[in-house]
């Protein structure tokens, strides 16, 4: 039986194989969109997220436009991507509190992006990754960003044991090298929308199934 070391390593090998250009899906030209972005796709599907924000980046296009606008009409305005009321209240207090507290620039670091209302870990790891890579390699704070395709391909790996995201993460971050914690959050969420799906996972088509205590078992 591999240690989990080797059967992380093993994973990233093949899974990188199969998706060598594994990235986010989300669309966003700076690190306001990117936030505004992840705060969206929260219980959202990417290609939800992207077709409202088309349209909501068009219309708010600065970090002002953001503090000031009007609660009600900003609810409708991402009203698709669900929880309407909550990621607006989290997104306009956040360019609030990045204009006065930031300078009117998204912080680069774990601990000043946890200060943001409606930010966790999760977010802020997917937005220092993807805006900041040098200062998240570097960071002590960050780690491995687990949404629902990474918390159930890594208990179904066997990489984890866990009950909930943040176990997740610090149980991924023990097995996973750091150079591959950004690339391995990419690398699952392809597997799991491609082949490892919550409900039916076709582990005859499978490139893990080998290696993974779950094949034929789940689903």
């Amino acid at each position: 039986m591999p240690s989990l070391r080797a059967q992380a390593a093993e994973i990233i090998r093949r899974l990188h194989t199969e998706f060598p250009e594994a990235a986010t899906a989300l669309e966003f030209r700076n690190p306001w969109e990117l936030t505004v972005a992840v705060i969206l796709s929260a219980q959202c599907t990417d290609k939800m997220v992207n077709q409202v924000t088309a349209a909501l980046f068009q219309k708010y296009r600065t970090l002002e436009d953001y503090a000031s606008a009007d609660p009600a009409e900003f609810e409708q305005d991402i009203r698709p991507t669900g929880f309407f009321r909550n990621k607006t209240k989290h997104i306009l207090a956040t360019a609030q509190k990045i204009l006065a507290d930031y300078g009117g620039e998204v912080p680069g670091s774990m601990r000043e992006l946890l200060t943001l209302p409606g930010v966790a870990r999760k977010t802020a790891n997917i937005i220092l990754g993807n805006a900041y890579p040098a200062a998240y390699a570097k960071d002590p704070d960050a780690g491995i960003a687990v949404d629902t395709h990474v918390h159930r391909l890594a208990n179904r790996l066997g990489l984890a044991s866990t009950k909930n995201p943040v176990k997740t993460e610090q149980a991924l971050m023990a097995v996973v090298p750091r150079r591959n914690w950004f690339q391995f959050t990419h690398l699952l969420i392809e597997h799991g929308r491609a082949t490892c799906t919550a409900k039916k996972p076709r582990c005859g088509e499978c490139r893990l199934a080998d290696i993974c205590p779950s094949a034929g078992v789940v689903g």
